[in-house]
């Protein structure tokens, strides 16, 4: 939630921990909006975890090479069945972001913590 950077800001964090649909040379994978909490982390000096399984590890594999799944546009031109911009907005709607190793404190799975790969 990006509300997460306002917390940050006041200091109500002191860690952040979130998940991860793949690990890769370079970085993660996880839902769209990692990347910036994992951006307002670094920025207000808040270490930023990733928890994930070891299954989650594609070690041959580079995390930029990833392809990121669109989402249809009308999960955002529409709210409760109403349509909330003109027609023809043109929408991008990536369903997943990259979070750089950069940014990561450490990856966190069931055989203990790890350096970002």
């Amino acid at each position: 939630d990006v509300a997460s950077g306002y917390f940050m800001s006041q200091y109500k964090i002191n860690k952040v921990v979130n998940g991860a649909d793949r690990i890769a040379k370079g970085g993660v994978v996880n839902k769209i909006g990692s990347l910036m909490v994992a951006l307002a982390a670094k920025h207000f000096h808040v270490p930023f975890y990733v928890a994930a399984p070891l299954s989650t590890f594609d070690m041959d594999a580079s995390v930029f090479d990833t392809e990121i799944e669109e989402r249809d546009g009308d999960e955002v031109r529409y709210y409760g069945g109403c349509r909330i911009c003109p027609k023809g907005t043109e929408v991008i709607n990536p369903a997943f972001d990259i979070v750089p190793k950069e940014l990561i404190t450490g990856i966190i799975t069931e055989n203990g913590i790890i350096n970002p790969i």
